[in-house]
C-alpha cells in the first residue's frame, strides 16, 4: 500500500478580521515587493487598492495585475507574469474567490520554474516550489486559497487545464468572512454548491482516507445547514463564517483525496461555453452522483446522514437515493439552474465534451470509471 501525502498550506488563518493578522505575520516572512493579482471588479470597488494600503503599512510594495477573467487563461497567466517580472516582486499575493487564486498560481508557478503554463498540465510536472503566495479569499467555496489544483483555459484548444501540482500549494491561507460579505446570492449560491461538490466527489474517491472522510463529512453538514441563510441573507456573520469553514475543510478534503466525473465534466462546460464552474458542478452532482451509486451507494447513504436525513431504516441504495434527491432540493432552494439546456449547452457538442472530460485528472479517482458512451450519457441527463 503506497503512503498517503496530506497537503496544506504552512499557515491558515480562518476568522472575522484576520486579514491584518495574516499581513502582519507576512510581513515577518521578510517579502518586500508583492504582486497582488485579482480581477476587475474587486478593483473596481476598491478592495485592490485597500490591501495595496493595508500592505504598505506593513512595508511591503505591490503592483496590481486585475485583469483575471471568470475562467482565467493561459493569456491571463502571461500578462500577470510580465507584470511580476517587471517589478522583480519577490512574492505574489491573490485576492478574490477561485479565479483570482488559479491566475495567480499560474504565474507564481511559471515565475519559479520557466516555461509556458501549459507545460504543466497534469500531476506535478513542475520542478520547484512556485513563487511564496498568499491567497486572500472572498467567497466561500473554491478553496482554491489552500490546494494544490489550478485550472486554466486554454482558449485556442478551448480546454480547461487541471494542473495538480504540490509545488502550487500557497504559504499562506486566508479567509477572513468580513470579505464575504458583499458576495452577490448568486455567487454565493454557486460558490456554495461547488463547495458541497468538493466535499461529496472526495468522500466517494478512491483515494479517499480517514482525514478527508472527516473533513468531507463535516462540510457536508455545515453547508446543507448554513448555505440557504447566507444566500438569503448575505450579511449574517454566523452563516458567512460557517461557509467560510465549512468550504475550507471541503478543501481540504478534496485537496487530498482528489474529485471526480463531476468536476473533470464540469471543466470541460468552463472550456467550451465560459460558464461559472460552481452553477456547472451542481447541475452535474446529482447525475453523476446516480452513476456512481451502482458502486458508491454506501458512501452516498454517509453523505444523506451527514445532510440530516435518517438514514438508519435504509439500504444503501435507498440512502444513495435521499442523497441524491437532497443534493437536488438545496439546488434548488439557492435557484441554480435545472440543466445544462438552461445554460446554452448544445448537443452537438456533448461528443467532445465527453472526450475532453475523460482525459481530466480529476476523473481519475472517480469510484467508477466510465465509457464515452456513459460519459455522454451524463451530459444528456443533465441537459
Amino acid at each position: 500500500m503506497t503512503a498517503s501525502v496530506f497537503y496544506i498550506p504552512s499557515i491558515n488563518m480562518i476568522g472575522m478580521n484576520s486579514l491584518d493578522e495574516a499581513l502582519k505575520t507576512a510581513s515577518e516572512y521578510g517579502y518586500r515587493h508583492a504582486l497582488i493579482v485579482t480581477d476587475g471588479m474587486l478593483s473596481a470597488l476598491g478592495m485592490a487598492g485597500q490591501l495595496k494600503d493595508m500592505l504598505a503599512q506593513k512595508g511591503i510594495r505591490s503592483v496590481v495585475f486585475d485583469g483575471t477573467h471568470p475562467n482565467p487563461t493561459t493569456e491571463n497567466v502571461e500578462a500577470g507574469l510580465n507584470l511580476l517580472r517587471a517589478h522583480r516582486c519577490d512574492c505574489v499575493v491573490s485576492l478574490g474567490g477561485g479565479s483570482p487564486h488559479d491566475c495567480a498560481k499560474g504565474i507564481a508557478l511559471v515565475a519559479a520554474n520557466g516555461g509556458d503554463i501549459r507545460d504543466y498540465e497534469g500531476v506535478d510536472r513542475s520542478r520547484k516550489p512556485q513563487l511564496p503566495m498568499i491567497a486572500i479569499n472572498t467567497t466561500a467555496g473554491t478553496a482554491s486559497e489552500m490546494t494544490r489544483f489550478c485550472i486554466i483555459t486554454d482558449k485556442e484548444r478551448h480546454v480547461k487545464m487541471a494542473i495538480v501540482d504540490k509545488h502550487v500549494t500557497p504559504v499562506m491561507s486566508v479567509n477572513d468572512p468580513a470579505l464575504m460579505m458583499g458576495m452577490p446570492k448568486s455567487l454565493t449560491a454557486a460558490t456554495g454548491m461547488d463547495a458541497l461538490t468538493h466535499a461529496i466527489e472526495a468522500y466517494v474517491s478512491t483515494a479517499a482516507t480517514p482525514i478527508t472522510d472527516a473533513c468531507a463529512l463535516k462540510a457536508i453538514a455545515m453547508i446543507v445547514r448554513s448555505l440557504p441563510q447566507a444566500v438569503e441573507e448575505g450579511d449574517n456573520v454566523v452563516a458567512r463564517e460557517a461557509m467560510a469553514w465549512a468550504q475550507f475543510m471541503a478543501g481540504m478534503a478534496f485537496n487530498n483525496a482528489s474529485l471526480g466525473y463531476v468536476h473533470a465534466m464540469a471543466h470541460q462546460l468552463g472550456g467550451f461555453y465560459d460558464l461559472p464552474h460552481g452553477v456547472c458542478n451542481a447541475v452535474l452532482l446529482p447525475h453523476v452522483q446516480r452513476f456512481n451509486s451502482k458502486v458508491a451507494a454506501r458512501r452516498l447513504r454517509d453523505c444523506a446522514a451527514a445532510m440530516d436525513i435518517d438514514v438508519r431504516n435504509m439500504s444503501d441504495t435507498e440512502g444513495a437515493e435521499a442523497c441524491i434527491t437532497a443534493i437536488c432540493e438545496l439546488a434548488r432552494k439557492v435557484n441554480i439552474p435545472t440543466g445544462l439546456r438552461e445554460l446554452r449547452v448544445r448537443d452537438e457538442d456533448i461528443a467532445q465534451l465527453a472526450q475532453n472530460a475523460l482525459k481530466d485528472a480529476c476523473g481519475f479517482t472517480n469510484p467508477l470509471q466510465a465509457s464515452h458512451a456513459e460519459i455522454m450519457a451524463i451530459y444528456r441527463a443533465a441537459m
